[in-house]
């Protein structure tokens, strides 16, 4: 089975509990869609856990995106901190949230950051496939303006930090799963619930908020779970 799931934001329980929850085998695919890290406290836990899984397909988010260029410079300039913490990428990253997220990476030995930002920099951009007679677009986010575009000119920036047309069907062959936006900003009515319609499929279930949840689709089957 194929599974997608996005936005788990440091919910490291609600990351292990989704596992149980889909009884995930080897022979499974489990996609996830970018915003791992920031806002809770257990991202880089759940990054280190993704690392150990080799049916786990990692995708950039714009979390990863900013996070990733930071803990570069952590790495390469360990006495530093006080120029790398001036800087307005590192304003940014807190303003989204990073302040946990730094200290876990931190509390780490250099061995071990120096692995995590290798594999952060291994992300895919997006993934094209087929389930169950489908053709499925996954990305972190994709640009309203993408229709009639082609994909390969789409900037890294556009991809992980543009906002969706949920009111448009950008392709009438393919469905595009995406995070990124929290479902309830989409519909109110779908607070904590995945978002389907014009050939869309949203999956950020707002996991880091306090009346969301963790979302994943199998695209075998259309099933979803929820933790």
């Amino acid at each position: 089975m194929i599974y997608a799931m996005s936005d788990i934001h440091g919910e490291h329980s609600k990351y292990l509990e989704m596992l149980g929850k889909l009884d995930l085998k080897e022979t499974d695919r489990l996609y996830i869609l970018g915003d791992v890290i920031d806002r809770a406290g257990g991202g880089i836990e759940t990054l280190l856990d993704m690392m150990k899984r080799a049916n786990v397909v990692p995708i950039l988010g714009n979390h990863e995106h900013s996070a990733v260029k930071l803990m570069k410079a952590f790495v390469d300039h360990p006495g530093d901190t006080g120029m790398i913490r001036s800087t307005a990428a590192y304003a940014l990253w807190m303003a989204n949230g990073g302040d946990e997220t730094e200290d876990a990476f931190l509390s780490l030995d250099i061995g071990d950051q120096e692995k995590l930002v290798e594999y952060i920099n291994s992300f895919r951009l997006y993934e094209e496939l087929t389930a169950g007679g489908k053709t499925f677009h996954l990305s972190h986010s994709i640009p309203s303006f993408l229709r009639g575009r082609d994909i390969h000119s789409v900037s890294v920036f556009e991809f992980v930090w543009g906002e969706p047309d949920y009111g448009r069907r950008y392709n009438e062959k393919k469905i595009f799963v995406t995070g990124h936006t929290p479902t309830a900003l989409i519909d109110p009515a779908y607070s904590g619930r995945i978002w389907q319609k014009n050939g869309h499929i949203a999956i950020d279930c707002g996991a880091a908020f306090t009346d969301g949840r963790l979302g994943c689709i199998c695209l075998d089957t259309m099933e979803e779970f929820y933790v």
